[in-house]
């Protein structure tokens, strides 16, 4: 690694500490699992030390991460039955996750601790203390001091899933002194398509195979969906979800809700009758951060529109006379985006609206939930242009357009329910990433 850059870089991260703890002190006022060990964030760990190097390290920073990690590891643990799990996060909501994945297949022995900040004593002890043979990191995470401390150890970094859009790939560039050096450490990338591994060769990574997306292999939650099915088939007007709405994105929604209400209330035929629109329907909003639940209710409330909050349904929204009355509904709750996509018609994904990449689309067309996008879907290029040209997703250029197509699916049967076949066989079609991702790893686990 250029000696200069990465030596810069981890005085930085260095000196960077205090303001790291900061941070997680005002975020842990929001969502308190920030608040949680951060000693570990540092290498100050409550477990004793190993004395073997027998654990495999897999780093999932965030919840999707997690998730996908979790539909890998199912499958590494029943070929490997003794493999023993050291579990790292970035977020609250990924430690969250990851414990109830521990709970589901973990094994005595397995770990789970937060990722080390990238400074060199942090990594050096994380290192020293957990002694792994072998590390995976999920999709995008790459920390320099961590790769260089695995590669002068001899211990095998692979990134798995691996992504890299053509935004990071510019901003990896730009950096390169330090972020060539990083790429070109890590022993192996997985990487989901064609694209992404053209721009990982770019930056000097190792690609050793292209193994499409994990997330296609993950089922939605089957209880989940039955129960959002039952609750939909209570309701009349139909439901018209905006699935991990980012900030900035929800306030010009709620314009566009807003104003169709209004032209409700007037009886005015919506853009003069140009597309058939569903009489009425009911909007539900997921926030993509837990954090900004109170924040969206109140931009509901400013807009002077009705909200009535998933958390505070005993049963389903038919049930609940707030629901009925509501103009907006907030599913202000955690890990049930199977419940609210079955409970939907048509979903907007997400920071597509916004340069923010776009989120996966992927579960809500497993779900049969068909999907309207904007113009920024850079996150998840390769799995959004395939949704759209196999008719599962529309894509329009902004949120006007997007609810005005939403509307115009959700007033024509026959179309709707071509495009919830489509998103299904979409899904269906494009699963195997586990299987061919865990036989490429099937050497290293062997070992030892």
């Amino acid at each position: 690694m250029s000696g200069w850059a990465r030596a810069l870089y981890s005085v930085l991260t260095t000196l960077g500490q205090p303001l790291l703890r900061r941070k997680l002190a005002r975020r842990g006022r929001q969502e308190p699992g920030y608040l949680e060990a951060v000693g570990e964030r540092f290498g100050r760990y409550s477990q004793p030390p190993e004395t073997e190097s027998e654990l495999v390290w897999v780093h999932a920073v965030s919840l999707g991460e997690t998730r996908t990690a979790a539909v890998l590891l199912k499958a590494l643990r029943s070929e490997h039955p003794a493999l023993r799990l050291l579990l790292t996060h970035g977020t609250a909501t990924g430690r969250e996750e990851g414990r109830a994945l521990l709970k589901s297949i973990g094994r005595p022995g397995d770990v789970q601790v937060w990722q080390p900040w990238d400074s060199p004593a942090a990594v050096q002890r994380f290192y020293g203390h957990f002694k792994p043979r072998l590390g995976l990191l999920m999709e995008t995470e790459i920390w320099p001091n961590l790769i260089a401390q695995a590669r002068s150890r001899h211990m095998p970094l692979v990134l798995v899933n691996g992504r890299l859009s053509e935004k990071s790939l510019k901003q990896a560039q730009r950096m390169a002194p330090l972020s060539l050096p990083a790429y070109g450490a890590l022993s192996a990338v997985y990487a989901q398509t064609e694209l992404d591994a053209g721009r990982f060769r770019q930056l000097g990574a190792p690609v050793a195979g292209v193994f499409g997306n994990l997330k296609f292999d993950a089922a939605p939650d089957a209880a989940q969906r039955e129960k959002g099915r039952r609750w939909r088939q209570a309701l009349d007007p139909p439901v018209l979800m905006f699935a991990s709405s980012r900030e900035g994105e929800e306030d010009e929604f709620l314009k566009q809700i807003r104003a169709f209400a209004q032209a409700q209330q007037a009886h005015e035929a919506m853009n003069s009758g140009a597309i058939k629109a569903p009489v009425g329907f009911k909007a539900l909003i997921v926030p993509r951060h837990p954090q900004r639940f109170d924040e969206v209710a109140a931009l509901v409330a400013s807009h002077g529109l009705r909200l009535s909050r998933r958390s505070q349904w005993a049963g389903g929204p038919d049930e609940c006379g707030d629901a009925l009355r509501a103009d907006v509904w907030l599913g202000d709750s955690l890990g049930e985006m199977a419940l609210y996509y079955a409970l939907s018609d048509v979903a907007l994904l997400g920071g597509s609206f916004a340069p923010l990449g776009g989120q996966n689309l992927i579960e809500a067309a497993a779900c049969g939930c068909p999907v309207v996008m904007g113009p920024h879907t850079f996150n998840f290029s390769e799995a959004a242009a395939l949704a759209e040209a196999e008719g599962a997703a529309l894509r329009v250029p902004d949120m006007a357009e997007a609810v005005r197509a939403a509307l115009g699916w959700m007033g024509d049967a026959d179309a709707l329910g071509k495009a919830v076949n489509a998103g299904q066989a979409f899904a269906a079609r494009h699963r195997g990433a586990t299987a061919r991702t865990a036989e490429a790893l099937r050497a290293c686990l062997d070992r030892g």
